[in-house]
């Protein structure tokens, strides 16, 4: 490594924590907001869905989705997740950070806005186009992970690199939250305003027309907090590491830092560019990168799928087994809307008293305790809480103990967050080199959202065919394999970038830069 580039680097890794930092959290924290609303809002509506379009004239039960309609709606967001966390990942890489940030986010806004505008002359057509919004929403979202993760990490010092990570993905704890709030407020308006008897009083009026802006309303709400941002998106400087240890630029490198970053680099001056060390410039389907680096993608890859088969099963599905316990009363004793403020209450009491908190308590103690730790400690409680439910379900059913099962349950969601769902998403930005960083996170990722599909897919049709008790007992079993995958990913805790990828060592025996520079500043 050139001594410019070396020096630019140092003063990032060393530099006291600024405002701008915080700034960044916010800007790169809000597309997550925004990601968690839009992934997680449609299992508030989807029981809505089914009233609406899907009820059969003199049925003795109010509508539902097909198995085939209700998988689709649910699952093809995380099919363009996947396919963008790819495609993003990889064009960070070759492009820059910077020069795609601000396309994932526009492409959140529109499709947020498109699929509450999915019309159609019949259910199939409506379903069709909200699914079709809903891809390239997902696609968007995609996006948003290898690159958001990617410049938090490479802005950050390594003192608090960990927290400020984690701090970015800890936000799509509020939008879990906020995702609750509005379909509350959205829902808890329409049942003042047009007042309307339960489905087993009057099946045909139970489910009032004005119905159909609920759901579309809420799906809407997610393009705001991504709008009001993308402004400040765009206005952020590309990645001092991208600059100068991919485009290998140093001097511009500190200039674009000089701008939002209180730190010395004043006197770095443009010098020809370094040629390449023969061995430094290795590709993701090398040797030699699965030589370096093998191990470790094959453990991020695993863990984050592993994590999200329970996560997502947990999330899209928690009104389910809310149902199954007797916390939601039968649909057929409700509204429409009704049932809408009750799945959203629910869901929303879940997100504050568990989720939320269990991202910050990453934030707060990933540099003390490491990012090891805890996702190791995480994924044992997760695999001890889903067993604890599973195997004595009947006792959780009775109508004394369903409180006992909704605090065992939120337990399973503060120990996902204060866990592997946050290390998944912070590990993979910290140990890859810098022009391949964007590219393995997205790749890791992608993992992750294949996870999410088995959760979404999977789950639906496990917890119709096997049951909500042995579909739990199917969860319990994969947290404990993340137990022993968590031991293929390395230890990141106050180490540089450089340290990590290895890019900080010499590649061969004429170059005389060594690491213990970057050790010792």
């Amino acid at each position: 490594m050139a001594k410019d580039e070396l020096q630019v680097l140092n003063a990032l890794d060393v530099a006291k924590t600024q405002w701008y930092h915080f700034t960044a959290i916010i800007i790169a924290g809000m597309g997550f907001f925004t990601d968690a609303y839009d992934l997680f809002c449609i299992s508030l509506v989807t029981k809505l869905l089914g009233r609406i379009y899907y009820y059969k004239q003199g049925s003795s039960s109010p509508g539902t989705l097909p198995p085939n309609v209700a998988a689709a709606v649910n699952g093809v967001a995380f099919v363009g997740t996947l396919t963008g966390q790819l495609f993003f990942g990889w064009l960070g890489d070759k492009l820059g950070r910077k020069r795609v940030y601000g396309i994932t986010l526009m492409l959140m806004v529109i499709c947020s806005l498109a699929s509450g505008f999915s019309f159609g002359r019949s259910p199939t057509n409506v379903m069709a186009t909200l699914c079709f919004f809903r891809f390239w929403l997902g696609f968007g979202i995609g996006g948003d992970y290898p690159l958001s993760a990617t410049i938090m990490s490479e802005y950050a010092n390594k003192k608090t690199r960990g927290a400020f990570i984690a701090a970015v993905f800890a936000m799509q704890g509020f939008g879990i939250l906020a995702g609750g709030m509005v379909a509350i407020i959205v829902s808890g308006a329409f049942k003042a305003n047009f007042p309307s008897p339960p489905f087993e009083k009057n099946p045909n009026t139970s489910t009032v027309p004005e119905a159909d802006y609920v759901w579309r309303m809420i799906l809407m709400f997610g393009a705001l907090p991504a709008l009001l941002t993308y402004y400040w998106r765009m206005k952020m400087p590309e990645t001092a590491r991208y600059t100068a240890l991919v485009a290998k630029n140093a001097k511009q490198a500190a200039a674009d830092m000089s701008k939002v970053l209180q730190v010395d680099l004043e006197d770095e001056r443009q010098q020809e560019k370094p040629k390449e060390e023969k061995g430094s410039d290795y590709g993701l389907f090398s040797t030699q990168f699965l030589r370096k680096h093998g191990l470790h993608l094959l453990g991020t890859t695993s863990t984050w799928f592993l994590l999200d088969i329970a996560f997502y099963s947990q999330n899209l599905f928690q009104k389910d087994i809310f149902t199954a316990i007797g916390w939601i009363p039968k649909a057929k004793t409700m509204n429409a809307i009704e049932e809408v403020y009750r799945i959203a209450r629910a869901q929303t009491l879940i997100a504050l008293c568990s989720t939320v908190p269990g991202y910050w308590f990453t934030v707060a103690l990933i540099d003390k305790m490491g990012r090891f730790r805890i996702q190791l400690m995480g994924f044992i409680f997760m695999t001890l809480f889903m067993f604890a439910l599973a195997i004595p379900y009947h006792h959780w059913t009775l109508p004394h103990n369903r409180i006992g099962f909704v605090v065992m349950y939120s337990l399973t969601f503060f120990f996902s967050n204060f866990g592997p769902n946050a290390t998944t998403f912070v590990v993979p930005a910290e140990i890859f080199p810098a022009r391949l960083r964007s590219t393995c996170h997205g790749i890791s990722a992608a993992s992750g959202k294949a996870g999410a599909m088995v959760g979404a897919f999977g789950f639906l049709y496990a917890a119709e065919g096997i049951g909500v008790q042995k579909s739990l007992i199917i969860l319990g079993v994969v947290s404990l394999l993340g137990i022993f995958f968590t031991f293929l990913v390395p230890e990141s805790k106050g180490k540089s970038l450089e340290e990590m990828s290895g890019e900080a060592e010499p590649e061969n025996g004429n170059q005389t830069q060594t690491s213990h520079e970057i050790r010792i500043a």
